[in-house]
């Protein structure tokens, strides 16, 4: 095999399962391996056109007949959060953001254990291990930072944060022109106080502060309840045949 040979990525698809998220459809994915060796522009080229990464994989869905999964990208310098999100962010005033290298951490899988018993326990991640979840955070040859969100008590000092309970934890990439939401989770115990949505908020903060005008969220699925949160989050642009196309506008709901 050439330099050049190796540097190419080599795609491959894998075989038809059950779709978890429309019932009665089968899934497959066009993937790729991420590797050291391939250049850095080729992979972010990859992820800020439709491929999602998971660990050291890159992929795309690739389903005959459907093209229900649509990549989302919030236009962050345009957003203005609507009048619900205004109160998830309020709501959670008291919890601190701290930046941190994805290195995993007991302290964190227990709060994903927790969340993935309580909200996926029938999902792909319900067997998950500390060795799953480690390599999870770790296996990646991007720039991959986590969010460790943390409540900070009455008393406190800053210097104290690593004893502040934990409540939510996001995984992200950084991209040329966004941050890739990649997996975030948080304590089902606080369900009702609009966590995954904060994240989200917080992050498209984080990316207008720093310069990146982007946050991409995944894929939305028209007719699954799941992914439906993510078209609240406008303006965004959606991926098309052809091109990212800009979707509705904020407003108050």
């Amino acid at each position: 095999m050439t330099e050049q040979q190796k540097k190419f990525p080599e795609f491959y698809v894998t075989a038809p399962q059950p779709c978890p998220y429309l019932p009665g459809r089968l899934e497959r994915k066009l993937f790729t391996h991420l590797t050291h060796d391939k250049p850095p522009e080729l992979v972010d080229r990859l992820l800020t056109t439709g491929f999602r990464r998971s660990q050291n994989i890159a992929y795309v869905p690739y389903c005959e007949g459907c093209q229900a999964c649509i990549s989302v990208r919030v236009l962050v310098n345009e957003f203005q959060p609507d009048r619900s999100m205004r109160r998830s962010w309020n709501r959670n005033s008291s919890l601190i953001a701290q930046r941190t290298a994805p290195t995993p951490t007991m302290e964190q899988f227990k709060l994903f254990r927790a969340y993935i018993d309580a909200r996926h326990s029938d999902g792909g991640m319900a067997d998950m291990t500390i060795l799953d979840y480690r390599m999870m955070v770790e296996d990646t040859v991007i720039e991959t930072f986590l969010t460790e969100y943390r409540q900070k008590p009455a008393d406190a000092t800053d210097l104290d944060f690593d004893s502040w309970p934990l409540k939510a934890v996001a995984l992200c990439d950084r991209l040329t022109d966004g941050i890739s939401m990649v997996y975030s989770f948080y304590d089902p115990a606080d369900a009702d106080a609009g966590l995954g949505t904060y994240m989200i908020l917080e992050h498209i903060a984080f990316a207008r502060r720093i310069g990146l005008p982007h946050v991409y969220l995944g894929y939305w699925i028209d007719g699954s309840r799941k992914m439906a949160y993510k078209t609240r989050f406008k303006p965004q642009e959606r991926l098309g045949p052809d091109r990212w196309e800009r979707v509705g506008d904020g407003e108050e709901d």
